[in-house]
């Protein structure tokens, strides 16, 4: 028998483990009563600040008359002979899980990466910070590991039905992540040690007979026609300077939520597997992070030597939410854009999370009809600053416009987005004729008051800020959503609206705009067969954890 235990204790109790011990054996009192030998594992820990005490909540589960053995992992990769392959489309987590899912099969996985190896990425991000310049095919967002290769490596997720969230963090710990992911309440593994742990997984993939393919964009998919159905047989890449096809018994495509591109691929051939779906967009808020800690902590972090506050707000405001997300404690806000004359601001944490400052996110909740409203009156690309883009991306803003305007309103939050991200950038660093990446901020007390920010403190964002109003050019149904919301939030945190609360835009890339339509068994993707798009970009998943999870399950439905 198992038992679910959970036990409130002291911050200055939680080293003396007979009184821990004293009080499991009291809770299991209340649901077993015989003899049998008893083991206790440790599962969980959280912290509980509400009311102004501090107390810790130990979560273990009860082992009655049996070992616990059975819980921990067993990995059963197999070497991939090549008679069986599939290309994986994206190297984040959904496609690193599906390769290693794969491989359990015996089948070998072809991963076509648009972007370059972990350490290569880290000389064309620091680029952006230093020149402005952003590769779009290698940045935060692009390349290996995905965009959570280099953000804070958040693993707590509420999708605990998708699959088995500890077979998730025993194989990130199983690469290299630090074992107490096993445990924490809110497991995070850093961006400084993210590089190496998906390396560590590459390395695995390659041993068995795994294929990556860096600096690999897929530009288009090998169709056969037969009985009226668009069967996939694999993808044709632009590898360098020349073209290459990749056959395969299947694929899955897992690219992220920034690859507007695939988007406009598969809407050329096949847009009834396409729909619009909700997400959100807003601000990055940045704070000191000894205030959050004093707030959350009520003055009492020291004592119980804890690490960087959390928070987690949301409200309902005129029929939308609006609410934190990817919430960077100690951490930093990085410039996150995919191609030139756009900016786009995302979280980071290392390991420690020990910068001076906390971020996050704060977002309005944007449904298909609002969007619609808002591009109704547009009649042109040009109405919405686009036409300059035509060639300047391998699928240029105008095009993937005229796609959205074309009947494909599946691609309507996906222009939206992209216009957004170049208004971003026109009242940015470009605005003042310094560093593109150079983004637009604005104290929270003046946005609130409707006035531009005469001075700003020092912030993590190292391109650089301008004092910008935001509330001047940002959508009216976000800026007025977002004062609300702040108001609201300031009473659930009194002292979150303070004089050093900085607002700095746009945060953009939450979700994708967009959902490739799947069979909810099968996995395969409605309108082209052999295609089996999961994660992120997919639309069917968010975060590092629940994107794996659906990768694994993609990669498992295919049937070899």
């Amino acid at each position: 028998m198992i038992f679910d235990l959970s036990v409130i204790i002291k911050p200055q109790e939680e080293s003396d483990k007979n009184l821990v011990l004293k009080k499991l054996n009291q809770a299991l009192r209340q649901k077993y009563s015989g003899g049998e030998r008893v083991q206790f594992v440790f599962e969980k820990k959280s912290v509980d600040a509400r009311h102004g005490q501090l107390k810790f909540c130990l979560r273990y589960k009860a082992y009655v008359g049996q070992n616990p053995d059975g819980e921990k992992k067993e990995f059963s990769w197999r070497k991939a002979d090549g008679s069986k392959k599939v290309v994986v489309v994206g190297s984040g987590p959904a496609g690193l899980f599906a390769s290693l899912k794969l491989l359990e099969r015996g089948v070998q996985p072809v991963i076509i990466e648009r972007g370059k190896a972990a350490g290569d990425r880290k000389r064309d991000i620091a680029a952006i910070s230093v020149k402005g310049l952003v590769d779009g095919d290698s940045n935060y967002c692009f390349g290996e590991g995905g965009a959570g290769t280099f953000s804070d490596g958040k693993l707590y997720t509420r999708s605990n039905k998708r699959g088995n969230i500890s077979d998730i963090l025993q194989t990130f710990a199983h690469f290299g992540a630090d074992p107490k992911i096993l445990t924490d309440a809110h497991p995070h593994i850093g961006t400084n040690k993210l590089p190496q742990i998906v390396g560590a997984m590459r390395q695995k993939i390659l041993e068995l007979g795994g294929e990556f393919h860096f600096d690999s964009r897929a530009v288009d998919f090998i169709i056969e026609n037969s009985g009226g159905q668009k069967i996939v047989k694999g993808v044709k890449a632009l590898c360098g300077n020349e073209q290459k096809e990749f056959f395969a018994d299947a694929v899955i495509l897992a690219t992220g939520h920034s690859a507007s591109d695939i988007y406009s691929l598969v809407q050329k051939v096949s847009p009834q597997s396409l729909e619009a779906k909700t997400f959100a967009v807003g601000v990055r808020v940045e704070h000191p992070r000894e205030l959050i800690d004093k707030i959350q902590y009520h003055g009492k972090r020291g004592e119980a030597n804890l690490g960087a506050a959390e928070y987690r707000l949301a409200a309902q405001v005129d029929g939308r939410g609006v609410y934190s997300f990817c919430m960077c404690p100690g951490g930093f806000v990085v410039p996150s854009a995919t191609g030139p004359q756009e900016i786009v601001v995302n979280g980071m944490s290392a390991a420690e999370r020990n910068s001076a400052w906390s971020n996050a996110a704060i977002v309005v909740e944007c449904r298909p009809e609002d969007v619609a409203q808002i591009m109704a009156g547009q009649k042109a690309a040009a109405d919405f600053g686009l036409e300059n883009d035509i060639g300047s991306r391998q699928v240029g803003e105008a095009a993937l416009f005229g796609l959205a305007k074309d009947g494909g309103e599946a691609l309507l939050g996906l222009a939206f987005r992209s216009w957004l991200e170049r208004e971003t950038w026109k009242n940015g660093g470009s605005s003042i004729g310094k560093n593109g990446q150079m983004a637009p901020a604005q104290l929270m007390k003046d946005f609130l008051a409707g006035k531009q920010s005469q001075a700003l403190p020092r912030s993590s964002y190292t391109p650089g800020l301008v004092s910008s109003p935001l509330d001047a050019w940002l959508p009216p149904f976000i800026s007025g959503r977002l004062k609300d919301a702040f108001n609201i939030f300031d009473k659930k945190m009194k002292g979150w609206i303070c004089q050093d609360a900085l607002l700095i835009a746009s945060e953009t890339r939450t979700s994708t705009p967009v959902r490739i339509l799947r069979d909810k068994e099968s996995f395969e993707c409605l309108g082209l067969k052999n295609l089996y798009p999961c994660g992120e970009g997919s639309g069917w998943s968010g975060g590092i954890v629940s994107s794996a999870m659906d990768g694994q399950n993609a990669a498992a439905a295919i049937p070899l």
